[in-house]
């Protein structure tokens, strides 16, 4: 009788349980609750960091050139000719305005344009807001729109072309919420990162990714390039926008991507949070960036490089010019040294070290760690103006062709007695009267040295030049 009875229990709770709805109910409300809570998502983080990230209208004018007019034109369409008055067909025409006689040499006009870009608030109390230089440049007006949708008026208060970072000041700033900055150099290849924008005007726009890479360079030589490289969408109107980490902390400013046929194919860059800390920085104190320098050229030190120079390491900035009375050269820094590191952290390249120098300001004491002769040596600089004339000489030609050579004498070396122009021995920067003294950390004491060593046929020959009071090197491949 007991088994019956367990039996019939067991059978009604089971068919109450089947026929409730109530009870069915109350177990997936509980079982979408619990997964709600386990499910990850951005959202919180979002939360805090999206009123930091602006929007920024620009309204300007910049000059562009006009077709020029030919001579034989020039009295159809002078000022006075009758094709260029009130009524003409041909008066809104470029020779009518400015090309001809009278007009602009070179038929420079004022041309007004419209431009989207992202910015990011880094200073809520005084209104600061980073952003790129080629978001504001040339901007007459600037408008700023934030995330709750109020419109501020703005002014420039620093742009750097160099890094391509722009510093603006949102006028009569009320309630703003300013991001916190990262420390870039923590940084590691595959970090999540978090790209905030607006892309195309659409209006804030979030994207996720990793980081790709650090320390890109080679965009653009003329500049100071240093890139976080990540695979977050960045997409037109995202210049100037937030890159944040998981902790909603800014570790780049978005600039640019890589964009073959136009459309984003997961290759953005950023400028790092500590670049951007430095050069703002300057901007609030001066309105510009004075750049401290060391005064070098040099180029990247690759496999290649490193075995024809005897140097036991790969990465680093290879010095092959120090320019007399500059900080390096007081610092004794020397032609062949292989820049390692900057207060104590590694240097990959000499682009890498062009970048970080160039965004500390003039009297900035670095240490920097190099390789002499295989042994690693430590100097202290102090950072001198830069006067914009170092140059990157990273480009390597082809052959010394063009170049008339003879023996100095008393095995002294190598004398440069001519260089045609527009040779490849021209290109590299060999000029007359070079003293050729070594090459691949060899001896040359004569033409018959130096004959040997390219007889070798190594794949990067640097030579060790004597210049007046200067011992530079020049690198061929």
């Amino acid at each position: 009788m007991k088994k019956t009875t367990l039996a019939m229990s067991a059978l009604a709770l089971s068919l109450g349980l089947a026929l409730s709805p109530l009870s069915a109910s109350a177990a997936e409300t509980a079982s979408s609750a619990t997964n709600a809570q386990q499910m990850p998502s951005l959202a919180p983080m979002l939360e805090k960091v999206m009123p930091s990230v602006v929007s920024i209208n620009v309204e300007g004018s910049t000059t562009v050139n006009t077709p020029r007019m030919p001579r034989n034109f020039q009295q159809f369409f002078g000022d006075n000719s009758p094709f260029c008055q009130d009524g003409s067909p041909f008066q809104s025409s470029p020779f009518c305005q400015g090309g001809g006689q009278g007009g602009q040499p070179d038929g420079g006009q004022q041309q007004k344009f419209m431009a989207l870009g992202s910015g990011v608030i880094i200073d809520a109390a005084k209104g600061y807001v980073v952003t790129n230089n080629h978001v504001v440049d040339n901007a007459t007006t600037i408008k700023v729109q934030l995330s709750d949708g109020r419109k501020f008026d703005a002014k420039v208060v620093g742009k750097d072309p160099r890094s391509d970072i722009a510093l603006i000041q949102i006028q009569d700033p009320k309630n703003l919420t300013a991001i916190k900055l990262a420390d870039s150099d923590a940084l590691r290849v595959g970090d999540y990162t978090v790209a905030i924008g607006n892309p195309f005007g659409l209006g804030e726009t979030v994207t996720s990714g990793i980081v790709s890479a650090l320390g890109r360079s080679g965009l653009n030589v003329e500049n100071y390039e240093n890139f976080i490289q990540t695979d977050a969408a960045i997409n037109r109107g995202n210049s100037g926008g937030a890159l944040v980490n998981l902790n909603g902390e800014l570790i780049g400013i978005n600039t640019a991507i890589l964009a073959p046929d136009g459309g984003n194919i997961g290759i953005g860059f950023a400028i790092p949070s500590n670049m951007v800390k430095n050069l703002t920085e300057q901007m609030v104190k001066y309105g510009q960036v004075k750049r401290g320098e060391l005064g070098i050229m040099g180029t990247e030190l690759n496999s290649e490089l490193a075995k024809a120079m005897k140097v036991d390491a790969q990465r680093g900035a290879f010095v092959s010019q120090v320019m007399p009375g500059s900080a390096a050269a007081k610092a004794g820094i020397k032609a062949g040294d292989v820049i390692t590191s900057l207060n104590g952290k590694a240097i990959s390249s000499f682009a890498a070290l062009r970048a970080q120098v160039g965004t500390m300001p003039i009297g900035s004491k670095v240490e920097l760690g190099l390789l002499r002769d295989g042994k690693p040596v430590t100097v202290t600089v102090e950072l001198q103006q830069s006067n914009q004339t170092q140059v990157d000489s990273s480009t390597i030609f082809n052959g010394i062709e063009g170049a008339e050579m003879s023996n100095k004498g008393q095995d002294k070396g190598v004398v440069v007695n001519n260089v045609k122009a527009g040779t490849p021995a021209a290109q590299i920067g060999l000029k007359k009267g070079d003293i050729i003294v070594g090459a691949n950390q060899q001896p040359v004491k004569n033409i018959a040295d130096l004959r040997k060593i390219f007889d070798a046929k190594p794949s990067v020959l640097a030579l060790n030049i004597q210049r007046g009071d200067a011992s530079i090197y020049l690198l061929l491949q």
